[in-house]
């Protein structure tokens, strides 16, 4: 492969630090902060953790769509999130601009039965401005800011390597 290929782009989670980082090789492409499952780390079905270990972008979703697109069910509601919108609903779990939907790669850890990541629905995607980052608040997702979840899906191909812990 050629410097500078995608498929030399990684991905890495600090858990304790509430940072994803964007690896080129070993070169460091960009860092930014993130909030992680509130629950913290862990594999279980309904959990609510971050699971751990090595994990790809199984699908990447909503490119093309406006920052602040709201999703349900990975498909984009026609809705942009406003603050009229989160009072009319405030107990939603919004997921915003970009979805990259992650898979399991480690059997038994966070691949298949009761472990499964691609099952449990877990992504990297955007969240309302409002949410601190650098700060354990999801329910399970990697979340980032709108701008740095849309860069990110901007730069990273289906299939690249994540690596949560």
């Amino acid at each position: 492969m050629p410097p500078g290929s995608p498929s030399l782009l990684r991905i890495e989670i600090d858990l304790e630090l509430q940072r994803l980082s964007l690896y080129r090789g070993e070169t460091l492409v960009e860092a930014v902060s993130v909030s992680t499952a509130a629950r913290g780390p862990g594999e279980l079905n309904g959990s609510g953790c971050t699971p751990r270990g090595l994990h790809r972008i199984r699908l990447k979703v909503g490119q093309g769509c406006p920052s602040g697109a709201v999703f349900r069910a990975r498909r984009w509601t026609g809705e942009i999130y406003s603050d009229a919108l989160a009072a009319a609903t405030p107990q939603r779990d919004w997921i915003l601009s970009r979805i990259l939907w992650l898979t399991g790669c480690e059997p038994g850890r966070n691949r298949g039965g009761a472990v499964d990541t691609l099952r449990r629905f877990v992504y990297i995607h955007g969240c309302p401005e409002t949410e601190p980052m650098g700060v354990p608040r999801s329910r399970g997702c990697i979340r980032m800011r709108n701008a740095d979840v849309i860069r990110l899906c901007d730069l990273v191909p289906v299939g690249c390597p994540v690596l949560i812990g």
